[in-house]
C-alpha cells in the first residue's frame, strides 16, 4: 500500500515512534542498543513525514475466500521478503532511494491502513530523493569468502 497523504503520513509515524520508543526504553538488550549506535539511530522518525512516499509491505498469513474460510499460504514471508527485495532494485534503478524500517510490532500499520485480519505487516519502505546533507553510513559487509562456498 503506497501513502503520501501527509495526515496519514504522520499517523504512521506516530505510531512508529511509540513502538519505538517502547523498544528502546523497555525492550532492547544492550547488546542491541550498542550496536547501532554509532548510526544514532533512535526513536525519532522524522523521516517517516518527509518521504514523499512511504510503501507499507504486507504478507497473507492464510487467504480468506468469499465464507472467510481460511486456506493456508505457503512461504508467505520468504515470498514477500524477495519480491521487495525486487521492488527496492526496481526503485533504485529508477533514481529514488529507500530505506527499510522495521517497527516492532507493526500491528498499528494493520489497522490504520484498514488491512484485513489474515494480513500482517512485513516492511515500511520510505521511498523518495535523499534528504540535503544526508550521509550513508559506511557498513562494512562480510567478504564474499566468509559466507559463502562454491563447491
Amino acid at each position: 500500500m503506497a501513502v503520501s497523504d501527509a495526515a496519514l503520513k504522520r499517523r504512521i509515524r506516530e505510531g512508529a515512534e511509540a513502538e519505538e520508543r517502547e523498544f528502546y526504553e523497555r525492550r532492547a538488550p544492550d547488546e542491541w542498543l550498542q550496536a547501532p549506535a554509532p548510526l544514532g539511530t533512535d526513536a525519532d522518525k522524522r523521516f517517516l513525514e518527509v518521504a514523499p512516499w512511504l510503501i507499507a509491505v504486507f504478507h497473507e498469513r492464510c487467504g480468506l475466500d468469499a465464507e472467510g474460510v481460511k486456506h493456508k499460504r505457503y512461504y508467505p514471508q520468504e515470498s514477500v521478503g524477495i519480491a521487495a527485495g525486487l521492488l527496492i532494485a526496481a526503485l533504485l534503478r529508477a533514481g529514488v532511494v529507500t530505506l527499510t524500517h522495521t517497527p516492532s510490532p507493526m500491528g498499528f500499520l494493520d489497522e490504520m491502513l484498514g488491512r484485513g485480519r489474515n494480513e500482517m505487516a512485513f516492511l515500511l519502505l520510505v521511498v523518495g530523493d535523499p534528504a540535503e546533507g544526508c550521509r550513508v553510513p559506511a557498513i562494512e559487509r562480510l567478504p564474499l569468502e566468509t559466507c559463502t562456498s562454491f563447491l
